[in-house]
């Protein structure tokens, strides 16, 4: 077994979805695109709730596909806050994929994304203002 297969999800669990044939990309394993969207989704409801209102995603600080994601299996997006600045929170989230009724699951996927916290004009105010 691999370290990777070893280690347990960090965070919490925020987003399960399955990837469906529309989400692939032309060698047929799911598009990369639609992977981070799902991780995008899943940190910004997290840095939503530590933020005590609306976020924007300013930055993907960092991405590393560990391994390919395939029609069928269970995504699920693990997210755990690294910081918490003045008015940005930096997510550190994970892709975990559940493959077939056994239940495999492996990390296929881990980032980490930046938000900042927005007024209902779209610009930066402080966390918990």
């Amino acid at each position: 077994m691999s370290e990777t297969e070893a280690e347990e999800p960090r965070g919490q669990l925020v987003i399960r979805t399955l990837a469906m044939p529309a989400d692939t990309n032309p060698a047929g394993d799911i598009f990369g695109g639609w992977l981070l969207a799902q991780m995008d989704i899943a940190g910004g409801v997290l840095a939503r709730d530590k933020g005590s209102g609306r976020v924007a995603t300013i930055a993907v600080n960092s991405m590393v596909f560990h391994k390919p994601v395939f029609v069928g299996d269970v995504v699920c997006c693990y997210a755990e806050v690294v910081k918490i600045g003045n008015t940005s929170i930096t997510v550190h989230i994970q892709a975990w994929a559940l493959r077939d009724a056994a239940g495999e699951r492996v990390k296929v996927t881990e980032g980490v994304f930046t938000y900042v916290a927005i007024d209902d004009n779209r610009q930066p105010r402080a966390i918990g203002g």
